[in-house]
This record gives C-alpha cells, structure tokens and sequence, in this order.
C-alpha cells in the first residue's frame, strides 16, 4: 500500500473486492477494523476458501465479524477451523454455520468439545450439537454447561441420558438453571403428582424443560381437573401428547368449551383424545377437513359423529382423506355415511393396506373363494383387521389353492374393483 493511500479508504476497497462486501457494508464494517497492509486479511480469507466457503459466505461472515480478518491465523482461527472440519463440518454447512455463528472462531473451541468428550458425549452428538445451536460453543463451559449437566445427573439420569437429551435439543443448555430448568422439574412433581414418573417425562420430551410451566400446564391441568378429568386420565394425556397442555391458557379453555359442547365423557380417554386433537389443529386446518369429508356427501353431523367416536381421525391430514374417501366411495362403493360411523378405517395407509387387501379380497371373489355374503361394512371390518388376524383368515389359508393372493397381499396386483356390488 502506497505511503499516499488513506488506510481507512484502503480497508473500505479491500472490503469490497477482497471481502465480497457491498459498498455500505463495507463502509460500516470498516467502523470497526483498519487493515494497513493485506497480508493477514488475505491468509484469513485463503484460509475460509480453502475450508470450501464461498464469496457470499466469506462476505456474510465478514459483515457479521470484521475483526476476523485481524486475527491470530495460528492462536484459534486455523486449529477452530481444522477441528470443524474433523467433524465434517466445511463448505455450505460450514458457511450456514458461521454465517449465524462466526464469533465462535475466535473462542477456545477445542477446549469445548474436549468439555462434552469428557462428559461422555459422542463426536457424532457434539457435532448434532455444533450444527444445531453454534452459539452454544461460545460460553463458559464451567459457569453454563457443568452446573446443568450436574443437575440432570442428580435427578438420576445417567451420562448416556444426559448425553442424548442435550444433543437432540442442545437449546436446554441456554435456558437458566435456577429459573427454567429446575422449576420445570418441580412443576412436574407438584402438578401431575407423586405417582408421575419425573425421569420418564424428561427422557421421552425433553423439549419441555424449555416452556414456561408455571403459566401454561398449571392452569391447564387445573382446568382439566375443574371438569371432573381425573388425574390418571391427565397423566395419559400429558404422556401421548404433552404439548397439548402447553397451549396458552386461553386457547386451551376454548379447546375444552369446544369438547364438553360435544358431550365427550371427562372420564372417558375419547375425552382426552379430543382435546389432544383439537389443541393440535387449528382452527382453519379443522374447517378445511371439515370441508374434505362434506365434499364426500357426509353432513357436518356425520363427520362430528365420526370425531366423537374415534377422535384421532382429525389427525389425518386433508390430502389422505381425500385419498381415502375417493377410494372407499368410488372404488369400493362404501357409503359415506357407513365409514362415518367406522372412522377408525381412516387411520391406516391406503397403499400399504387398503389396497393390497382390497386387491386380494377382490382375487378371492372372482375365483369364488368367498363363500359368505360380503357388506360393505364386512368388508371394513376386513380392512380394519389386525395383521396377524388377517393372514390367518384370507392369507394362508388360501395362499396354497391360490397363490397370487400372496402377490396381491403384498401389493403386487393392481385393484380393479370389487367384482360384486356390496350391499350395506
């Protein structure tokens, strides 16, 4: 650079053709950098591109840090660098990483995956952690992390416990110990009661150490219990679907309205299941269904006739019903109202059951292999049959006089319809 040459107008050039950075940006990132001579700021970006970033990479990282380009090449830049790349982090995901999280690189990163190694995390798991939240890999480990590892361990969770909740959702780790984590834990013990297994609940949704309990499964579960829900029904609930019980307490309310008003039993599991169903869909994504089962000629009574009697059935999304109902209408020529009244059919696949047992039920009447006169709501009962029940009864005992049934059993032979009209 020339004696002459304003440094201050050299790093704003340099940011721009070297950096990949706009005019504005550069102009702004220089605020916070003077690069006097291009040696240390080209090693840096030589280093990046051979790490397999990219210009709109390098520019987005240089905005974000500036300083980068200042720093010690030797002292955690190139070893951070190396080491991400040792657990086949580089190029585009490399890139996305430090486009969220670049202040990392300048930070004792060995120093923290030594940290996770020695609690018995896997590389296979830090490297989850080190994708999913990259901020994390910025804090003191002794201040943030062993206080909570400690913590989860006195609940009687083990290192491999501890290990895998903390991979899968590494944003735990963020949350205070003193006013999230360990409230959590004893709103689990106060609410849902003595009998509630604390240890399970954590395991299996982890994800909920990270809600505010105290304002959102307090109320819930004390409006549940307002409506005469017991609590071993409560505890079936939170175990199927614990978010659920973490709606905001005035949605939930309205869910509840909405499920007395269809006079479910509260001391029956229909109940529960229907207040799991309606917290889940919301209120648009319930008309459009709605509209899919009436477009089929079913009345809304029919279709509420349907939720109140195997509620899971909402969960079904638009596009299968449609499948679905197009199948058993058209194909089968199964009265709408018939499968209103048999909703459980709605819950398996079509191309994995429905068909395949249709198909072979189908081979079995035009060889006159079924004997018995066939309805339209046995044949549902076919189709709804267990597995086991069902190669017993159609499968084997007829797989040696008619081979091809395990063919069409197996989704081999294409549905052509039912060779006989069913009667209801």
């Amino acid at each position: 650079m020339s004696k002459n040459t304003d440094p201050h107008s050299f790093t704003v050039s340099y940011l721009q053709k070297s950096g990949g950075l706009s005019e504005k940006s550069a102009i702004s990132a220089s605020q916070k950098l003077l690069i006097e001579t291009p040696e240390k700021a080209d090693s840096v970006l030589e280093l990046m591109r051979t790490h397999g970033l990219t210009q709109t990479h390098i520019a987005n990282i240089i905005g974000n840090r500036p300083g980068l380009l200042l720093a010690d090449l030797e002292g955690n830049l190139r070893p951070n660098m190396e080491l991400l790349k040792s657990f086949g982090v580089s190029g585009n995901i490399l890139g996305k990483m430090l486009s969220k999280e670049s202040r990392f690189l300048e930070r004792d990163l060995l120093g923290t995956v030594e940290f996770f190694r020695a609690q018995r995390f896997s590389d296979e798991q830090i490297t989850s952690m080190l994708k999913k939240r990259p901020k994390l890999f910025t804090f003191n480990v002794n201040t943030n992390f062993r206080p909570k590892l400690e913590f989860f361990r006195s609940l009687g969770l083990t290192d491999e416990d501890v290990a895998k909740i903390l991979s899968w959702e590494p944003s735990i780790l963020e949350r205070s110990l003193e006013k999230q984590i360990i409230p959590s834990v004893q709103v689990f013990r106060r609410v849902l009661g003595t009998g509630f297994d604390v240890l399970k609940a954590i395991k299996s949704f982890y994800f909920i150490l990270e809600y505010d309990l105290e304002n959102t499964l307090v109320p819930n579960v004390s409006t549940l219990k307002s409506h005469g829900v017991s609590e071993t029904l409560i505890l079936k609930m939170f175990m199927m679907q614990p978010r659920s019980l973490l709606l905001n307490p005035c949605r939930f309310s309205e869910v509840l309205a909405e499920v007395v008003k269809l006079e479910f039993d509260p001391n029956n599991l229909l109940f529960v299941l229907a207040v799991r169903v309606m917290a889940t869909v919301s209120k648009t994504l319930w008309e459009q269904k709605l509209e899919s089962f009436i477009s089929f000629g079913l009345s809304r009574d029919e279709v509420y006739l349907a939720f109140r009697l195997h509620p899971l059935c909402m969960l079904v999304s638009e596009k299968k019903i449609k499948k679905l109902m197009n199948f058993f209408t058209h194909k089968l020529n199964i009265e709408p109202s018939i499968i209103s009244r048999r909703p459980r059919i709605l819950r398996y696949s079509l191309e994995k059951r429905i068909i395949p047992r249709s198909s072979m039920l189908q081979l079995l009447m035009s060889k006159g292999l079924i004997k018995e006169d066939f309805t339209m709501i046995s044949l549902l009962s076919y189709l709804a049959m267990n597995e086991k029940n069902f190669m017993a009864r159609w499968v084997r005992k007829y797989q040696n006089v008619l081979p091809d049934v395990v063919k069409a059993h197996r989704g081999e032979i294409e549905f052509r319809g039912l060779p006989v009209i069913l009667g209801a």
